[in-house]
């Protein structure tokens, strides 16, 4: 570890609500970058054109990203939507990173024994999901909303168009969308909306390139375009989406028209920190994407992982060893800040990343692991249990004036909690705290709590380089994967200088405790046996849940990618 490990963050204290200002004024470039074009990377090529015709119409990178956002809910219903949430960093060209959360909220009357049965049991996970136990009051559009007002440049009702396009007009089934339903017929086909938008008379899946309209979400969409949010969160739709909750909800305690319309979305200190000579930005608390990113690199810092290169098992030694520990320490501390006291500052801290990175052994891996002890920890709380998010997408968005948003939107898993309300799926999001809230009387830090946010893993990042100039706009998709899929295109492009493409193109190890996870397929397989011989005894190959979308600035210009295992495309304007 060394002293280029420095810390940019604002005091954590009490969330502050929307209108307030944390933003996070940094190292200025020499000049403000203006380029020739601007450009969208988003998962879907027709969310990623979507964002791209607003650059096209002098629109802004947020107005872009929320277009992105507004038309996945059509064309990618398993994976994010309007019926979720999602977190959003802001970077403007002097280098003042902005984040906002809209993170989905649990209902106010839930309480830490809201997934236990009768006898104090954990519900089965499957039927947590597909119940109104799971779905959060959804914070997308009133995220869209705020970073709207504060950095949008076309009308609201314009942002619209493309996805009431889509869904007026149809849109044509993707190999991708067809697997979903085919692996997620559960989620997709819970409610008779899904089974009649997605399935055929017998109850199969729809084939690839089938066109598919949605009359009633193409409604949905108009009415708030129109109207503003107000229409969804205390219009007729708030109480549909709290009837049709309440209704698969087996407590009294359920989703209420009032829990809707007391949403609101939280300006965020962002959390920042150097890894070598860049500087990394990213969301903070309840998303733990940022501190586990810098956790993980922060360790890395003292090896010399230039040299080391993409085909060295050493290499991918060390970076496991890494994500043991952030993990680790992940798994203790992270939860929503307004409930839980979280060390941000303590887990990013340089002396503290040198202490845990003193433990990884170059050539042998360590028999265990456990969570460290940074500043400002607190003492009466244990690791929690419980499933996270997979149903994700990420987009990022950059204009010409050189302002970029990275921005997550999530309904969690698969279709989320297969509940439709307006023409959209509702997010299963509460299935991301953890099921057990204590431990020998001991809290976990992310219980079920009436009003709490839970736990994401969503990180997306900005970097920049030494002159303040942002280099790297970057993000992903895939649950407790995220982290890990971030900081490998960063070691990629920042350690071994490889274009973005080839970076998100790198195969993945995955270890968040004992196991070790290696992607199917990948060059990784081959280095399993010299893997094994450094003491990494519990190594599963499999496929994983990956997804990532970057843009890189090169000479200038941007360059975006999609990933190679999704249908993500870049789009220019």
């Amino acid at each position: 570890m060394t002293a280029m490990f420095r810390t940019f963050l604002t005091p954590l204290a009490a969330a502050l609500a929307v209108g307030g200002c944390a933003s996070l004024p940094l190292p200025h470039p020499q000049a403000a970058p203006a380029y020739e074009r601007g450009m969208v990377s988003a998962a879907d090529p027709r969310a990623a054109e979507a964002g791209a015709e607003m650059l096209r119409m002098g629109g802004s990178a947020t107005d872009a990203a929320i277009a992105t956002m507004l038309a996945l809910t059509v064309v990618e219903p398993q994976s994010s939507g309007i019926g979720g949430g999602g977190f959003y960093v802001h970077g403007a060209p002097d280098g003042t990173v902005m984040t906002l959360d809209g993170r989905e909220t649990a209902p106010s009357g839930a309480t830490q024994d809201w997934f236990l049965d009768e006898a104090g049991k954990p519900l089965p996970f499957r039927q947590a999901v597909l119940s109104g136990l799971s779905v959060g009051v959804p914070g997308n559009l009133a995220l869209a909303r705020e970073a709207h007002v504060r950095h949008g440049n076309l009308a609201w009702e314009t942002l619209f168009g493309p996805a009431i396009r889509l869904a007026r007009d149809g849109w044509a089934i993707t190999p991708r969308f067809n697997d979903y339903l085919t692996r997620r017929k559960d989620n997709a086909a819970h409610d008779p909306l899904g089974a009649s938008l997605f399935f055929d008379a017998e109850g199969e899946p729809l084939p690839v390139g089938t066109r598919v309209a949605n009359p009633q979400l193409a409604q949905t969409l108009e009415t708030i375009a129109r109207h503003g949010i107000g229409r969804f969160y205390n219009g007729a739709l708030a109480d549909e989406i709290a009837e049709k909750v309440a209704a698969e909800t087996p407590r009294e305690a359920a989703m209420t028209r009032a829990d809707i319309a007391a949403y609101r979305v939280f300006e965020r200190p962002a959390v920042c920190g150097h890894y070598r000579i860049y500087r990394i930005c990213g969301m903070g608390p309840p998303s733990s994407g940022a501190t586990t990113v810098l956790a993980m690199l922060g360790q890395l810092e003292r090896f010399d992982m230039a040299s080391l290169r993409a085909d060295s098992p050493k290499a991918w030694h060390l970076f496991i060893e890494s994500q043991r520990l952030a993990y680790a320490d992940r798994g203790q501390y992270l939860a929503d800040s307004d409930f839980v006291g979280v060390p941000v500052e303590g887990l990013i801290d340089p002396a503290y990343l040198a202490q845990r990175s003193a433990l990884i052994d170059e050539d042998r891996a360590m028999p265990s692991v456990s969570h460290g002890k940074p500043a400002g920890a607190p003492a009466d709380l244990v690791p929690g249990k419980g499933p996270e998010e997979s149903g994700t997408s990420h987009f990022v968005a950059m204009d010409r004036a050189g302002n970029v948003v990275s921005y997550t939107s999530t309904v969690e898993g698969p279709f989320g909690s297969g509940i439709m309300a307006g023409g959209f799926y509702l997010n299963n999001e509460l299935t991301d705290f953890s099921f057990v809230p204590e431990k020998d009387g001991i809290p976990v830090a992310n219980r079920v709590e009436g009003g709490k946010r839970p736990r994401s893993s969503m990180a997306p990042t900005l970097v920049y380089g030494p002159d303040g100039k942002l280099l790297i706009a970057v993000g992903a998709a895939g649950g407790t994967t995220i982290p890990v899929q971030v900081a490998r295109v960063l070691i990629g492009v920042l350690d071994w200088k490889m274009p973005v493409a080839q970076a998100v193109a790198l195969p993945v190890a995955f270890a968040p405790g004992e196991t070790v996870y290696i992607e199917e397929g990948s060059a990784l397989e081959p280095m399993k046996a010299a893997l094994e011989a450094m003491g990494h005894e519990r190594i599963v190959v499999r496929e994983l849940p990956l997804k990532l979308n970057a843009i890189e600035v090169v000479d200038g210009r941007p360059v975006g990618t999609g990933d190679p295992r999704s249908e993500g495309v870049a789009v220019a304007e």
